[in-house]
């Protein structure tokens, strides 16, 4: 028996690794270093199985290139941000989600259901909500609004961030966990038809902004608690800021990353990350690790932004 546990953790391994890499072979479109010549589509899209999709945004387009994820179920279809953009005829999220819906109903037959559209947040960043009015009103489709009381309300927390939620798409049921640290109200979506970690902003190959730095040690704890307890394949954030050299990023602001870091990172990630911050202790400080950047926020930012929040910038 002691054999057969050993056997089957092995190859348990092995499929993740192979999931992972097969998720980094994928090269996405990285920028161009004169955006005017730019043809690449607003939205690149990367099928991972005939219900699986992540949407990339266009660096010419917003050097942030946020990652969307896409989850189809029986009833609904789940939505994982909207992007940095909220002008349609640049940036046609709504439209495209659209065209998958009907990509999809048509390879399934005429027998297939009509889908709700479901639109959460990994964090209210308005380079992850500013396509929000895309979907607004349109029918058929309930968008939850990114902020601490929407929420926290829709997903029924009683003592954030405590607990965990599920969302029921038909067939396909994913777990949210509540992960604040990066943002208040960030979350963190586990799918176990995947066995991906959804983390937004929380973890990602770049620089890893800490706004809380208690509230973000306990997130990442919490993470790694429930990765001993599901199977994850893969942890995917919503950006790529890393370069394949080790430790080395590109400057704020990129519109072109040529030799980027994969999307995908794994357990083991998470775990040295956890290890990291533990051995910082209550000490805010940059560290710089091979495939991200530990990166608190200072006063002086904090301060800046509120102001910039208060104008409305």
């Amino acid at each position: 028996m002691k054999y057969l546990l050993l056997l089957c953790a092995f190859l348990v391994a092995g499929a993740h690794a192979e999931t992972v890499e097969r998720l980094n072979q994928n090269v996405w479109n990285h920028g161009s270093e004169n955006c005017e010549e730019n043809q690449d589509p607003a939205i690149e899209i990367f099928q991972f199985d005939s219900d699986t999709y992540i949407l990339r945004q266009n660096k010419c387009l917003d050097f942030e290139a946020p990652f969307i994820y896409v989850l189809f179920g029986n009833r609904k279809v789940f939505v994982q941000d909207t992007g940095a953009t909220a002008e349609a005829d640049r940036f046609p999220l709504y439209d495209t989600l659209r065209q998958l819906i009907t990509e999809r109903k048509e390879a399934k037959g005429k027998g297939s259901e009509a889908l709700e559209i479901l639109v959460t947040h990994s964090h209210s960043h308005s380079d992850h909500t500013a396509a929000d009015p895309q979907f607004a009103g349109k029918p058929g489709v309930t968008l939850v609004a990114p902020d601490a009381e929407s929420v926290r309300q829709y997903f029924a927390f009683g003592d954030w961030p405590n607990g965990s939620a599920t969302i029921d798409l038909g067939g396909r049921k994913l777990t949210v966990v509540p992960t604040p640290g990066h943002h208040s109200e960030a979350i963190t979506v586990y799918d176990p038809r995947t066995q991906w970690l959804l983390t937004g902003d929380t973890f990602y190959p770049g620089r890893l902004y800490i706004w809380d730095w208690e509230d973000y040690k306990a997130s990442i704890r919490r993470l790694v608690a429930f990765t001993r307890d599901h199977e994850v394949s893969a942890i995917l954030g919503t950006h790529i800021e890393m370069s394949r050299t080790p430790g080395e990023d590109y400057p704020l602001g990129s519109s072109y990353q040529p030799d980027e870091a994969g999307l995908a990172l794994s357990v083991v990630d998470l775990e040295a990350l956890d290890e990291t911050l533990r051995e910082m202790g209550a000490e805010p400080r940059r560290r710089i690790l091979d495939k991200f950047i530990v990166y608190p926020v200072g006063k002086f930012q904090k301060a800046l932004s509120w102001i910039l929040k208060k104008v409305g910038l």
